[in-house]
This record gives structure tokens, C-alpha cells and sequence, in this order.
């Protein structure tokens, strides 16, 4: 049974793409706009203040600099990265809303056997359940993006993110019948250590990711072309994909996308399968 009535959902869907749009805008300039020259050095220790998930790239077909180790991540169990040993990549999404988009993601996917995680927030469920069984039924990891999508660095309280993520995971358990996926991936790529701790201590692994573009502006999207200049020479072995399931360039190409990664002799692997 729904939770909101039909003016909370639609305030909910406007308040959902608004945060996405600023989110994604911050956490991903460090990548768009990263160069050779100006890629920082490693950063040796998880911040504990919050900071935004950035990404910088000294050289095309390497694993990008994260703004904290992935040593230092695992000791949260957090990743950006998988297995940099193989020729294998990782496909997510982030799911705020529906807009005509994830049908033809999940369609290429199947035709490429590919397993992917969708990170859902509540209005994604809500509105659109269908789907989301979907996702369920063909096998893809259903992620925790939270209930309202909020800036999680800003929650101390353990009680208060504990929530946020319960709720999730019971409107999820209610709409598919399943358990949620112990994968959780912070809104707005924004965390601090406290979050990574508190993730881990409800049993999540905390998913940031190392490759990702400007995809998210619904009436401003990219050309195929610039989408395939931005994802075929960065990509790279241990690959964890962040894309937005709300990009009509992003369902239009990956068809074609994930040929083009097979023929340079990647793999698809499940987060599941992080090691």
C-alpha cells in the first residue's frame, strides 16, 4: 500500500530530480573536469570530515585516483574499484525516478546476459514497482540509495541513518517479496567516516564508483559520440560504471556500449563478486 498521496509523490519526484542534478553535479566535477596535469596525488587516508566522491584520471585506461585509497576504503568495507587484476567491469545505476528510461537499460542488458545494481531511492519504488520487480526477477542487484535521498554526511545519529536505509529496504521487501541487496551507495557521492561506519555496522557495503560522466541532465543530454569519449578511453580493468537510468542517451547506446567493451575483451561481473 502506498505510503504518500499522489501530492506528496509528485513533490517527492521534483525534490528527488533537483537533488540528483546538484548532486551529481558536485561529486562528479572532480572526474569531467580532472586533467594529467592537474590529477592530485592519492589521497593516503579516508577524511573524516564530508566530502563529495571525486575522481581525477592521469591516464587513459589506468584506474583513476580516488579522493581517498581503496586500501583505506576496504577497511569500511567500501569500494570504488574491483578487481584491477581482470579485464571486468562492474555496471550500476542510480535510480531517483522513472522517466521511460530503465526498460531499454534493462532490455540491452539482457541481451548482453550483463548483471548490473540499481540503486533505488523510495519514489523509485513507489512509482514505478514494476520495474523494480523486474530489476528482482532478471537477477540485478536492487542497491540502498535511501528512502528520501538526503545528504547523509549531515546524519550522525546511528539510529537516524539506520533509518533512512530500513525504510527503504521494507518498502522493498513489501513491494518484491525479496530482501534488499546489502549494498548502499551514499547520496550525492557525499560521506565521511562516521557514514562508512555506520554503513558497516548495519552489515552494507558502501559502493562508490570509477568511471562516470555527465548524464544527468534530462533536457541536456550528451550525444552518443560524447557519451562513447568520455566511456571508451577510460575505461579500465576493475571498472565499478556509474551511470543514471534516467539518460535517454545512456538507454539508447548500451547496447551498443557493452558490444564495444566486449570487443575491447571486458567482462561483466556482479558486485557480488567484488573481491
Amino acid at each position: 500500500m502506498s505510503r504518500w498521496n499522489r501530492s506528496h509523490l509528485l513533490i517527492l519526484s521534483a525534490l528527488v530530480t533537483v537533488t540528483l542534478i546538484a548532486a551529481a553535479a558536485v561529486s562528479l566535477d572532480r572526474d569531467t573536469a580532472a586533467s594529467p596535469a592537474s590529477a592530485p596525488a592519492a589521497v593516503e587516508a579516508v577524511e573524516a570530515s564530508a566530502v563529495n566522491w571525486g575522481l581525477s584520471f592521469p591516464a587513459e585506461g589506468q584506474p583513476p585516483v580516488g579522493n581517498a585509497a581503496a586500501e583505506e576504503l576496504a577497511q569500511y568495507d567500501a569500494y570504488y574499484l574491483g578487481d584491477t587484476a581482470q579485464k571486468v567491469i562492474y555496471l550500476t545505476f542510480d535510480c531517483g525516478y522513472e522517466n521511460g528510461c530503465t526498460e531499454k537499460i534493462l532490455d540491452a542488458l539482457k541481451k548482453h546476459r550483463a548483471p548490473a545494481a540499481f540503486f533505488v531511492v523510495g519514489h523509485m519504488i513507489e512509482s514505478a514497482p514494476d520495474i523494480v520487480r523486474r530489476m528482482a526477477a532478471e537477477g540485478h542487484i536492487v542497491g540502498n540509495h535511501t528512502f528520501h535521498h538526503p545528504d547523509m554526511s549531515s546524519i550522525s545519529d546511528q539510529s537516524a541513518f539506520q533509518q533512512e536505509l530500513d525504510a527503504l529496504a521494507a518498502l522493498y521487501k513489501e513491494t518484491t517479496g525479496q530482501d534488499l541487496s546489502r549494498f548502499y551507495r551514499p547520496p550525492q557521492g557525499k560521506y565521511s567516516v562516521d557514514n562508512l561506519k555506520q554503513a558497516q555496522a548495519l552489515g552494507y557495503r558502501t559502493i562508490f564508483w570509477s568511471l562516470a560522466y555527465v548524464d544527468w541532465y534530462a533536457d541536456d543530454q550528451p550525444t552518443p559520440e560524447q557519451a562513447y569519449a568520455k566511456l571508451l578511453p577510460r575505461i579500465h580493468d576493475g571498472a565499478i560504471v556509474l551511470l543514471h537510468s534516467t539518460s535517454s542517451t545512456n538507454a539508447d547506446i548500451l547496447d551498443e556500449l557493452l558490444t564495444k567493451w566486449e570487443d575491447m575483451g571486458y567482462q561483466f561481473a556482479s558486485l557480488d563478486q567484488l573481491p
